[in-house]
């Protein structure tokens, strides 16, 4: 039988593996790289260091935060970004002055000026009773640098009070997603009147649907405007895309979706809408908590699944993006990546980036309007457990029975348990590294449970319980 000094010899080696492998997850995380690359680039029409892969286009993403105030020194996934990308690669535009960023639109007519929507979270002190946040619209010329503010407002709390998304109506008007009070508005933005508004308790009852009320009961995140001026709203926490008449209120037939059916949906992100001439109607969503994308047709009165593609490495997906070219582009926030899958199913050019919420390649149209639908294009979807078959290969996929015993995990474990347990790991933490926490763990558990068996000591208890049945 193996004498002591040889197991603990065994716990000691299989101890310091597993740390080694965590510190060299830590110290390669191109996650890392990444960041700091983009805190210390020279911004350049396109002549600094290159930092991320050539690609068509200027991309734009906006970043999330995980933190309270997001700041410089607290690392990746803690502090805010809004980032430009020239199309070589290099760094055209860098800001981390915002608490969060959100909702990016290419503003019509021009080259590289965008409007964005943010929040910044303020103190106790300055708002009085409890901590509030100012949340606010502002549009930012890429190239100059210069910003202008559009629209702010402050609304009391922090979690589920920030706006996600806006959508300009005309010059002076714009669409608000209003997670603090469950509504959606139309704000003169010349002005500052609210000049319409809609309330999710006009079609929805507070006492049987969606999350806890009034905390965060909607969580509604996006809102768009699709044909004869429609709005189209993402109700995260019923699982709903729904359909407003300005006029008339929800249209109840267009609904996509239902309140926890999560086959359908489940918590949904960012939906885009493809209209009639671009082969839809088609709905093109961040399917967050499923960890996938995935699209709808409008076929026959109802909505149809036509496409959904995912990875190993897709970790709560939340906005994706038909290109004309065919590609789409996705935000893979607690994937800590925005990459561009092609018509075959391949990912094509990727970016590894901290908790990344959206992302826009400028002069393709809004969002997905200038792309084609799933079925018009005739793409065929793509689950985890399917090889890419060709081009880039994601990190989990090169990491071979890692990456299956990932996959394996995710699919045991409900999606909101995982991702709620990625959003507060490191940016740097893949399932290797995880697999090494656990081992880690669990080795020390082991081998003090060992040491404590040797040493022949007994646990008892000092006192008697009596349990009696009543009649």
């Amino acid at each position: 039988m193996p004498s002591k000094k040889l197991y603990r010899l065994a716990f000691i080696s299989l101890i310091v593996f597993s740390l080694l492998a965590l510190a060299n997850g830590a110290a390669s995380s191109s996650v890392g790289q990444t960041d700091k690359q983009l805190r210390q680039a020279n911004i350049s029409d396109g002549g600094g260091k290159q930092v991320a892969d050539p690609r068509g286009g200027i991309t734009v993403v906006a970043t999330d935060s995980n933190t309270w105030t997001g700041k410089a020194g607290d690392g990746p996934r803690s502090r805010a970004e809004l980032v430009g990308f020239n199309p070589n690669g290099t760094v055209l535009y860098y800001n981390d002055s915002h608490t969060r960023y959100w909702d990016v639109d290419h503003v019509n007519g021009t080259r590289a000026t965008v409007e964005y929507l943010y929040a910044d979270h303020i103190s106790k002190s300055e708002c009085g009773q409890e901590a509030c946040t100012r949340n606010g619209i502002e549009r930012v010329n890429l190239s100059t640098g210069e910003v202008t503010s559009i629209f702010s407002r402050i609304t009391p709390g922090k979690h589920s009070t920030r706006w996600h998304d806006g959508d300009r109506l005309n010059d002076t008007r714009y669409v608000v997603a209003d997670i603090a009070q469950d509504r959606v508005f139309v704000v003169n933005t010349t002005t500052g009147l609210v000049e319409w508004s809609w309330d999710a308790q006009q079609a929805f009852d507070p006492q049987t649907s969606g999350g806890p009320y009034p905390e965060d009961w909607t969580h509604i995140n996006d809102v768009e405007i699709v044909q004869d001026n429609r709005i189209m709203v993402s109700v995260r926490n019923h699982d709903q895309v729904v359909f407003l008449d300005q006029q008339t209120g929800l249209v109840k037939n267009w609904t996509l979706g239902s309140d926890g059916n999560h086959d359908i949906l489940y918590e949904q992100h960012n939906p885009d809408y493809i209209p009639a001439e671009n082969g839809g109607p088609a709905v093109l969503i961040g399917d967050s908590e499923n960890n996938r994308v995935v699209e709808y047709q409008r076929e026959n009165g109802s909505w149809n699944q036509t496409w959904t593609w995912q990875d190993s490495r897709m970790q709560w997906p939340r906005d994706a993006d038909r290109l004309p070219n065919g590609n789409t582009l996705v935000t893979d926030s607690n994937g800590n990546r925005v990459f561009e899958v092609n018509d075959q199913g391949k990912v094509v050019w990727s970016v590894d980036i901290a908790f990344p919420y959206e992302a826009e390649r400028l002069g393709t149209g809004d969002e997905s309007t200038g792309g084609q639908s799933a079925k018009s294009l005739g793409l065929g979807s793509k689950a985890a457990s399917n090889s890419d078959g060709g081009g880039q290969v994601d990190d989990n996929q090169k990491e071979g029975i890692a990456g299956s015993i990932w996959v394996g995990i995710k699919n045991l474990v409900p999606g909101r348990y995982m991702n709620a347990l990625m959003y507060i790991l490191p940016a740097w933490m893949g399932p290797t590294e995880l697999a090494a926490l656990l081992v880690t763990v669990l080795g020390l558990l082991a081998w003090a449970l060992t040491e404590w068996r040797w040493s022949e000591r007994s646990l008892s208890i000092p006192w008697t319980i009596n349990v009696e049945r009543k009649q």
